[in-house]
């Protein structure tokens, strides 16, 4: 198009040029006259066309400067609210991660606190109770029954308590979903002790609840670290009814399981089951409040199958043990079909359904042989717990490395009051 309309021009300028020296020849100007004119007629149509151009060049080319001028003006624009915009981002991303290391630093503190306190509860209590365990002198007792109680007295004043967890595995797989934890004690020679042997002594002298609560405050600290690691493995611990029934301890007990409640998915409490059937209205209402609190609980040792599943459920029971071989024994075949003994109107294989109903899951603990583990997964049981499946290991002090303070300090305490 730009070539068609220059071509154009050109004729025109040539026509114009061509009409003033044609009317110059006939006005009498001659040929050279005509021709002079021609020529500069048609130089001055072309200087006059490249002027033409070149201020149309230059408005253009001022067009295209605007234009450029208004583009870097927007993009300008643009920037700077990205720029605005980014400063308030790490503002606030910078105002938020402030807000919740002081969060983070305040729950610390206050965990540290809570600690501290449960720790000066626990070894007042323990003093006290191995104070008294000393000084009694009243009670009468066999030289054997001194010397085992004064061990125990030993171990507990020297720290001389391990944990020891024992797998519970999901059937039929067999994958470790759950621990249980025992309290193991150790004499002076490091050879350890079990409960068979130092409970007799230890029980009527008060220092089982003491060693249960050590234990409780144990197992916080491992299931905190497995929670740190990323390992989303329950703990079952023993709770005994001296703890549950005690109101200065129970308080501490529950601040301190109150600032580790985001833990309750991971920690289950267990106590037996006459335990449970003897507990009173005290026991119940500090069980209660731990559930509130999210955690749950357990039945071990039971002996009838014939339970109160309602109350049970009530009281935010979880999950049931049951012996491999009790449970075994409790299958009789009657009128064709294999029920239980303590409950003979229920087929074997619909138990572990009743349970489910009311939100309970069965566990066969103390299973020992491939053969118990064949007529168990007949009645859909869900979970096993017992040698086959791993024997309880000892918690090593690596993993325990949060508890040693408190763990010192029950130390120095203990030896201040007890002399040793």
């Amino acid at each position: 198009m730009r070539k068609l309309t220059l071509a154009l021009l050109i004729g025109a300028y040539l026509c114009l040029s061509l009409i003033v020296a044609l009317t110059i020849w006939r006005n009498g100007g001659g040929w050279g006259a005509g021709v002079s004119a021609f020529v500069g007629g048609l130089g001055l149509c072309l200087a006059f066309h490249g002027l033409i151009g070149r201020m149309i060049e230059a408005a253009q080319l001022e067009g295209e400067v605007d234009a450029l001028r208004e583009a870097h003006s927007i993009l300008l624009t643009q920037v700077e609210r990205i720029d605005a915009r980014l400063t308030e981002v790490v503002e606030t991303v910078t105002d938020d991660a402030l807000r919740r290391s002081e969060e983070l630093t305040s729950e610390v503190h206050m965990l540290e606190d809570v600690v501290q306190r449960m720790s000066d509860k626990l070894e007042t209590q323990l003093s006290q109770e191995v104070a008294a365990v000393r000084y009694d002198t009243s009670r009468p007792r066999s030289q054997q029954s001194v010397a085992l109680l004064d061990t125990v007295r030993d171990a507990l004043a020297e720290n001389r308590v391990d944990l020891y967890l024992q797998p519970i595995v999901g059937l039929p797989q067999r994958k470790m979903v759950f621990y249980e934890s025992f309290s193991r004690l150790r004499d002076e020679g490091n050879r350890v002790m079990m409960p068979a042997e130092y409970l007799a002594v230890a029980e009527p002298e008060g220092l089982v609840a003491a060693i249960d609560n050590l234990l409780l405050f144990r197992c916080v600290q491992v299931v905190r670290r497995l929670a740190r690691n990323d390992r989303k493995v329950g703990i079952f611990c023993n709770i005994s009814l001296n703890s549950l029934g005690d109101e200065a301890f129970f308080s501490q007990f529950l601040e301190f399981m109150s600032a580790n409640r985001d833990l309750s998915g991971s920690l289950i409490f267990e106590l037996g089951q006459i335990a449970f059937d003897q507990r009173g209205p005290v026991e119940a209402r500090h069980m209660a409040r731990l559930a509130a609190l999210g955690f749950r609980f357990s039945i071990d040792k039971v002996s009838d199958l014939d339970l109160d599943f309602q109350d049970l459920a009530r009281a935010d029971v979880k999950f049931i043990k049951v012996g491999a071989q009790m449970l075994l024994d409790q299958l009789e075949e009657e009128g064709g079909r294999l029920v239980l003994a303590s409950l003979p109107d229920l087929h074997a294989a619909d138990f572990a359904a009743l349970t489910r109903r009311y939100g309970l899951e069965v566990i066969v603990e103390k299973v020992e042989s491939e053969r118990q583990i064949v007529d168990l997964l007949d009645l859909d049981i869900g979970y096993g717990q017992g040698n086959l499946f791993g024997e309880p290991r000892v918690v090593r002090d690596a993993v325990l490395a949060e508890a040693e303070a408190p763990s010192q300090f029950f130390r120095e305490a203990l030896r201040r009051r007890v002399g040793r």
